[in-house]
């Protein structure tokens, strides 16, 4: 028993890094608090939101197009660590882990994408 996207290995990754970037926002300065640390951690959790509203109930085409989101959601997180790095908010060390992450994740995310026809 359980949902179908709970089985999923994208979904699992996905709320992993959901919950990293969370906490490596509790790092960043306050005045962040409504401008890059809500922003990297909507795109973050939304990752793992549009795969698992994508899995239930919906057909192939849409399961793929909740997917499309899922993927475009991760490159913003990429892009909102970018901006971390650059305003000194993060190390590099701290930038590169969670950048390799996300490429990874989004390589299997695209794999499983062109799975579904």
């Amino acid at each position: 028993m359980g949902f179908k996207f709970e089985n999923l290995k994208i979904w699992q990754q996905s709320m992993t890094f959901g919950e990293e970037i969370y906490s490596l926002t509790l790092g960043f300065p306050k005045e962040e608090m409504y401008g890059l640390s809500s922003q990297i951690r909507r795109a973050a959790d939304s990752i793992a939101l549009n795969i698992s509203e994508g899995s239930i109930g919906q057909s192939n085409p849409e399961f793929r197009r909740f997917l499309g989101y899922s993927i475009r959601s991760l490159a913003e997180v990429v892009t909102c660590l970018y901006k971390a790095k650059t305003r000194n908010y993060i190390s590099e060390d701290e930038f590169l882990i969670h950048y390799e992450f996300a490429f990874n994740l989004m390589n299997q995310m695209i794999a499983f994408k062109d799975k579904i026809k």
